[in-house]
C-alpha cells in the first residue's frame, strides 16, 4: 500500500502538471504522441539512467574523499545537474532533429522542455517519497515527504529542462549557424546552472530554498505569458493577408487570433457537430503563420513554401465545415 501510494503520489500531479502545461499551448497545440513520449523519455529513461550515474558517481567520490558529506555535495551541486540535464536534453535534441518542424516558437521550446522535466519529476518524487518518506519515518515521513516534492518544489524538473527547449526553439529560428549554436548551449547552460543553484542553495540554506524557486516559477510563468503574446501577435501579422486572399473568412480571422474566441468556437461546434474539423482548422491557421514566419526569417528551408501551399489549400477545403466564435 505505501509502495503504490507513492506511485500515485509521484505520477498523478506530474500529470495534471503536464496537462496545465498542454493548456497553456493555447494556439498550436503539439501531437499528443510527443507530448507522451517526452514525458516518458523523462519518466523512464533519463530518470533511470541519471539514478545509475549519480549513484555510481557518488560513490566513486566517497571512496576517493572518504567524505560522505562532501561526496553527497559535489555529487548533487556538480554532477546531478549536468548528468540530469543532459540526459533530458538528449530527448529534446532527438525532437530537434528528428521533428524539427515542430519547433516552430519560444512556447513550444517551453512546453517540450517542460514534459520531460515532468516526467523525470514523476519518477523522482516516486522515489524520494517512498525510500526517503516512508522507509525513514513512516506514514507522517510519506506525507511530509510528498508535500515538500509536489507543493514546494514539483515544478522545479520542468522549470529547469525548459530553459534548454527554449534556447532550441530559438535556435531554430536563426539563420547563423553561430547563433544557432549559441542559443542551443545558451538554454542547456542556463538548465544547468539553475539546477544546481538550486541544489546548492537546497543543501545550505534549507527552506530558504523555497522562496528563490517560487520566485524563479513565477518568472517563467511570466516569460510564457509573454510566449502567448507573441504567438498573437504573430497570427495577427500573417493571418490578416490570408483573408485578403480569401483563405479565411473575417469571423475565422477573428476566431483564429483569440484562444477565447477559440473556446467559444468549440462550444459552437459541439452542437454543430463538427468539432474535430473546426479544431483542425485553426490548428492549421496556427501553423500556417508559424510557417510564414520561418519562410520570412529562415527562407525556405524544408520547403516552407510548399508547405505553406499545402495548407492553404486544406483550409480552404475545410472553411465550410467549420464554426466561429460570435463578434
Amino acid at each position: 500500500m505505501p509502495l503504490l501510494l507513492s506511485a500515485c503520489l509521484g505520477l498523478i500531479p506530474m500529470l495534471l502538471f503536464a496537462v496545465y502545461v498542454n493548456w497553456l499551448d493555447r494556439y498550436e497545440k503539439e501531437p499528443k504522441w510527443l507530448l507522451v513520449s517526452t514525458f516518458l523519455w523523462g519518466a523512464v529513461i533519463a530518470s533511470t539512467l541519471a539514478f545509475v550515474i549519480n549513484t555510481l558517481t557518488g560513490l566513486g567520490m566517497y571512496l576517493l574523499t572518504a567524505s560522505e558529506a562532501f561526496a553527497d555535495l559535489s555529487t548533487s551541486v556538480f554532477i546531478a545537474p549536468l548528468v540530469e540535464e543532459s540526459l533530458k536534453g538528449m530527448a529534446l535534441l532527438g525532437l530537434f532533429f528528428a521533428f524539427h518542424s515542430e519547433f516552430d516558437s519560444l512556447l513550444d521550446g517551453a512546453v517540450y522542455g517542460g514534459m520531460i522535466g515532468l516526467g523525470f519529476g514523476a519518477t523522482e518524487n516516486f522515489y524520494y517519497i517512498y525510500a526517503h518518506g516512508y522507509q525513514e519515518e513512516g506514514w507522517a515521513g510519506l506525507w511530509g515527504v510528498a508535500f515538500i516534492r509536489i507543493v514546494l518544489i514539483g515544478w522545479q524538473h520542468a522549470f529547469y529542462t525548459a530553459f534548454s527547449g527554449i534556447g532550441l526553439a530559438r535556435a531554430r529560428l536563426s539563420r547563423s549557424s553561430f547563433l544557432r549554436l549559441f542559443f542551443a548551449l545558451g538554454g542547456f547552460t542556463l538548465a544547468v546552472l539553475t539546477h544546481a543553484l538550486h541544489n546548492a542553495l537546497a543543501s545550505l540554506a534549507g527552506w530558504w530554498t523555497v522562496l528563490l524557486d517560487w520566485a524563479g516559477w513565477a518568472g517563467m510563468l511570466v516569460l510564457i505569458l509573454l510566449f502567448i503574446q507573441q504567438e498573437q501577435r504573430l497570427l495577427k501579422k500573417h493571418l490578416q493577408e490570408e483573408v485578403e486572399r480569401g483563405t479565411l473568412s473575417a469571423s475565422q480571422y477573428f476566431t483564429a487570433i483569440s484562444s477565447l474566441a477559440q473556446a467559444q468556437a468549440s462550444w459552437n461546434a459541439l452542437a454543430n457537430k463538427n468539432l474535430r474539423q473546426t479544431r483542425r482548422f485553426y490548428q492549421l491557421c496556427a501553423e500556417l503563420a508559424h510557417k510564414k514566419e520561418q519562410l520570412e526569417r529562415v527562407g525556405e528551408e524544408q520547403g516552407n513554401s510548399r508547405i505553406i501551399a499545402a495548407l492553404r489549400e486544406e483550409l480552404k477545403r475545410l472553411s465550410e465545415q467549420v464554426s466561429t466564435a460570435e463578434r
